[in-house]
């Protein structure tokens, strides 16, 4: 048996792949969900009301998928020209440091004029954060995997000592917490008396804004052959470096707006688990929707509602919500799986 290029992939079997990498995912997972000796199908029956069977579920749902939509674009932005940005989860936690420093009392300003201002802090904050990497990997040919990777660590050790330090809330009894956000900071709340707030619609925004930036400018088009091929980009006349750092700054800049939504919308001060993995979940998210931005918003969804329903799950049945963990990996190596045959086809001989 050998893989043969196909000269051309069928709208269908593109749209079928991630579909069948979910299939496949869930049914793997079945078999962890019997071992433990609960009903499968009772489970995952549990697991989708747990998601979206109330307003109280479905809500939480999209605050969960509210960062993972922004670092599942930053991590689709950046793979689309061959930038493996793995430190999504770094620029976060930068982007959540400028939202309480900027939005902690620094400026006098009303809420339209203030929530604007930390966003962009954020998105600053994060941009700058894969800036650096980028450089080294233009200008070196350093590898971007190990650096953006390590830098995840040194940004949380950064956060540490801040929040046992300059930052740290003196209200916050002893905790290692920032100070608050002021209330001009924060974001509104789309449903009232609930945690949805509009971070949301910030991210479904910015999912249709670079949608249309891929398909219809410049900027799109030059990333997109910057991926495909950087050589014969520059051959063409292409700024290649440019490019490379212009698509760092929106990277990272989406992974910063992540932390600062989340700060803003959510938490309100800044703590070391702001995130359980929403940066490195964004690689999932991006790769089930094969790097389209408008996809980005259906993954995200997806394991949003995975890792909420699970929790539900798990306190109606012995099935503990680490299933959530399997079944998004799971999903991931599927993806991978189902990617590769659609790119290429089976032949004998």
């Amino acid at each position: 048996m050998r893989l043969e290029p196909r000269t051309d992939t069928p709208l269908a079997l593109r749209l079928l792949a991630p579909v069948g990498a979910v299939a496949a995912a869930l049914a793997l997972c079945a078999l962890l969900v019997a071992w433990t000796g609960a009903p499968v199908l009772r489970a995952y029956g549990l697991l989708f009301e747990g998601a979206v069977g109330s307003r109280f579920a479905l809500t939480e749902t999209l605050t969960r998928a509210t960062p993972l939509i922004l670092t599942g674009l930053a991590a689709a932005v950046a793979f689309r020209a061959k930038l493996w940005n793995i430190g999504a989860e770094g620029q976060l936690y930068m982007g959540a440091l400028a939202a309480v420093v900027v939005g902690g009392g620094m400026l006098d300003l009303p809420a339209w004029a203030l929530i604007p201002v930390v966003m962009i802090a954020g998105m600053a904050a994060g941009g700058v954060t894969l800036l650096g990497p980028a450089v080294l990997k233009v200008r070196f040919g350093v590898d971007e995997v190990v650096t953006t990777l390590l830098l995840n660590f040194v940004v949380l050790l950064l956060v540490s000592m801040l929040l046992e330090g300059a930052l740290k809330d003196p209200m916050g009894m002893g905790w290692p917490q920032s100070a608050p956000v002021v209330e001009a900071a924060e974001l509104p709340k789309l449903v009232a008396r609930t945690r949805l707030h509009a971070g949301l619609a910030i991210a479904l925004g910015l999912s249709v804004l670079l949608w249309l930036v891929d398909t219809r400018t410049i900027w799109g088009y030059e990333n997109r052959a910057v991926g495909a091929n950087p050589r014969a980009a520059a051959f063409a006349g292409m700024p290649v470096t440019r490019v490379m750092l212009r698509t760092a700054l929106l990277s990272g800049g989406l992974a910063g707006l992540a932390g600062a939504a989340e700060v803003c919308g959510l938490k309100g001060y800044l703590t070391l688990d702001l995130s359980p993995g929403f940066g490195y979940n964004g690689i999932v998210v991006a790769m089930l929707a094969q790097l389209h931005p408008i996809g980005v918003v259906g993954a995200a969804l997806f394991i949003a509602g995975i890792f909420v329903g699970a929790d539900a799950m798990s306190r109606a049945m012995p099935v503990p919500n680490y299933i959530a963990d399997v079944l998004v990996a799971a999903s991931l190596l599927c993806m991978l799986v189902a990617g590769l045959l659609a790119r290429y086809r089976l032949r004998r001989g």
